[in-house]
């Protein structure tokens, strides 16, 4: 393949790798490696190595990473619909392990749009603690909503939000703070041509302002003693050391660790961050508004840390290019330590209405339908409430409950005991509208906040009924549910399925549990994971119940 290169790129290219260049360039003729990630929430790594229909090769620094052959097209396979696995770039997996997710942690994904990286998250907390996860740009957290909901996870909270309106919320607050921070995107030319095209339109200069001012603010999240992993997917010095030496010059409670895995990938250059410092020394154009801005030389000590960060090479290893820096947080806990509380506000989130938006969150949506389905939400919702909507303009703590909004907790109760197994009590339960979550956190953290999901999607509850949503059987172990059919991937069953199609299925095939009828909600599984809800009918008929904006085209 040959990608065209912006000739200015090429330029700095050649001055920053010297020798190294031509293997450089040689590494834009090949094509780029493709991978996938085995979704831990669903399936054991040794589980899927044993019945993977794809060739598999491990990549290094991922123990659940895998590269395969693109003309497999694992996105064709009911294991993907299953939420089995995420297609991946290889490269794009190290960040997170060098975050360095433990069960338990309360984790913030601030960039993450469209998922890979928060999905990846999930599956290190497996199921304990609390991801946050976040995308500034509304139409992206579309995808990052069905990518939750599809591999499964349960503890996630997904924002669309600025940082600095996130701070006010959770002051000292994160164990862990992943931020893939936007960039000029260098990394992915030889993946995506577009990102070479529109190269100028995202300066070096403007990025780097932007890190610098993400980092500043994502330090106040953190807890004592806690890790912030910054990486980007480009190569400028600019963006990479740095930023991360001007983020320690003003942070001296921090230092660089190397990260997870550091052997397969090359040290940062702090030779380049010392460059850089003069040519804003000597009045370079390029970097004229960091030196406007009351510019500060960086201190040696910085500027050597860097040398602790990584960069992953196209022509060095099987990935695209990316940046990883590590920054630890000095102090040592307390074991008493408790975030603040934060102060309560007079604009609760559930004043914002949200749709629920899995049908088809990876489309473009038609404006005048969102407009529409604005309208309706917000009728529905205040109809659902019992007043009107000038009366709802209460903090979420201080209005008194309606009978409507208890009726969805009774809703729950009865179906999750004639319908599935274990306790589930209505414990961290938030209406919403007439969507129905199970939150991982205190509801008073998200007010005043643009909530996509306050949690867990259960379902909806209308008309003195609840109807399950397609998150709670994703999530669903088939265990948990009182009725199950199991679809072999190999069988044309299971495409028709995922195409939404009706099937034929006889009584004796619905595993139930004793004293249960074949009648009812049954849990769809995809060789023993699931994948979403049928309804068994009389006559040995199963209504589909897979998503529209979710099936095999």
């Amino acid at each position: 393949m040959s990608v065209q290169l912006p000739p200015q790129f090429v330029q700095r290219m050649q001055d920053l790798l010297g020798d190294e260049f031509q293997s450089f360039m040689d590494s834009y003729e090949q094509s780029p490696r493709a991978g996938l990630r085995v979704n831990t929430l669903k399936i054991s790594n040794e589980q899927f190595k044993e019945k993977s229909p794809f060739e598999l090769r491990s990549i290094p620094w991922c123990p659940t990473g895998y590269y395969v052959d693109a003309a497999a097209r694992p996105g064709k396979h009911p294991y993907y619909y299953a939420g089995l696995y995420y297609i991946q770039e290889p490269s794009a997996m190290s960040p997170v392990e060098a975050l360095d997710v433990q069960p338990g942690d309360r984790v913030l994904d601030l960039c993450a749009a469209p998922g890979g990286k928060s999905t990846q998250i999930a599956a290190a907390l497996q199921g304990q603690g609390l991801l946050v996860t976040n995308d500034l740009s509304a139409e992206r957290t579309r995808a990052l909503a069905k990518n939750m909901e599809l591999y499964g996870v349960r503890n996630a909270v997904i924002l669309n939000e600025s940082p600095d309106t996130i701070a006010t919320r959770f002051g000292g607050f994160f164990d862990k703070i992943l931020v893939d921070a936007p960039c000029s995107g260098e990394g992915m030319f030889r993946k995506d041509d577009d990102a070479a095209r529109q190269w100028l339109n995202h300066s070096v200069e403007r990025c780097s302002i932007m890190q610098r001012d993400i980092l500043q603010t994502v330090a106040t999240m953190l807890a004592p003693g806690g890790r912030i992993v910054y990486s980007t997917c480009t190569f400028a010095p600019e963006e990479n050391e740095r930023s991360i030496a001007v983020f320690l010059d003003r942070h001296p409670d921090f230092s660089v660790t190397l990260p997870a895995h550091a052997e397969h990938f090359r040290p940062g250059r702090s030779e380049w961050a010392h460059q850089v410092e003069q040519e804003i020394q000597q009045g370079d154009t390029v970097l004229s508004a960091i030196a406007a801005e009351g510019y500060t030389p960086l201190s040696e000590k910085s500027i050597a840390q860097t040398e602790r960060t990584v960069r992953l090479w196209p022509h060095l290893l099987e990935g695209e290019g990316h940046y990883i820096a590590v920054l630890d947080h000095q102090a040592v806990r307390d074991p008493e330590y408790v975030p603040a509380e934060p102060p309560l506000i007079a604009t609760s989130y559930k004043e914002r209405p949200q749709r629920h938006m899995a049908s088809r969150p990876d489309q473009r949506t038609d404006k005048k339908a969102e407009r529409r389905a604005d309208r309706i939400e917000r009728r529905n919702l205040t109809e659902s409430r019992g007043q009107s909507s000038k009366s709802s303009r209460t903090t979420s703590s201080s209005r008194t409950p309606v009978p409507e909004e208890i009726e969805p907790l009774q809703l729950w109760k009865e179906f999750s005991g004639q319908e599935l197994n274990g306790e589930w009590n209505t414990q961290n339960m938030i209406t919403f509208g007439q969507n129905l979550y199970r939150a991982p956190i205190d509801e008073n953290r998200l007010q005043g906040l643009k909530v996509i999901r306050p949690g867990w999607y259960l379902g909806s509850c209308k008309n003195g009924r609840f109807t399950p949503g397609h998150a709670l059987a994703a999530a669903l172990m088939p265990a948990e549910a009182r009725r199950r059919l199991n679809l072999s991937a190999d069988s044309p069953e299971a495409i028709s399925y995922l195409k939404g199609e009706t099937l034929s299925v006889p009584a004796e095939r619905i595993e139930c549990d004793e004293r249960v009828s074949p009648r009812g909600y049954v849990l769809v599984c995809i060789d023993g994971c699931s994948a979403g809800w049928g309804k068994w009918q009389q006559g040995d008929t199963l209504k589909n119940e897979y998503p529209a904006g979710w099936r095999w085209i």
